[in-house]
């Protein structure tokens, strides 16, 4: 099984809103399921698309708008296709 890359944008408008707690949430919700394993966390500049953030990216794929509840169903997809 491949790891899945989740890079969460780390600009100050993703920051700004949302992206300081879906990190948090992330960095706390990988440790509690023990996925340190099957997700490789990262952190990325501005993407220079403010509006549509907070952004996240999931094997180089960008998802706008995210909240932590996203984060976690797109997480429990990925696993499942893997």
């Amino acid at each position: 099984m491949s790891k899945i890359n989740l890079t969460i944008c780390m600009g100050s408008s993703c920051f700004a809103r949302g992206n300081n707690d879906n990190l948090e949430l992330l960095e706390k919700y990988i440790e509690e399921n023990n996925l340190q394993d099957k997700i490789e966390l990262a952190g990325a500049r501005c993407s220079n698309q403010c509006s549509d953030g907070p952004h996240i990216f999931i094997n180089e794929k960008k998802y706008d708008n995210i909240d932590f509840e996203k984060i976690k169903q797109l997480i429990s997809e990925h696993l499942k296709n893997n």
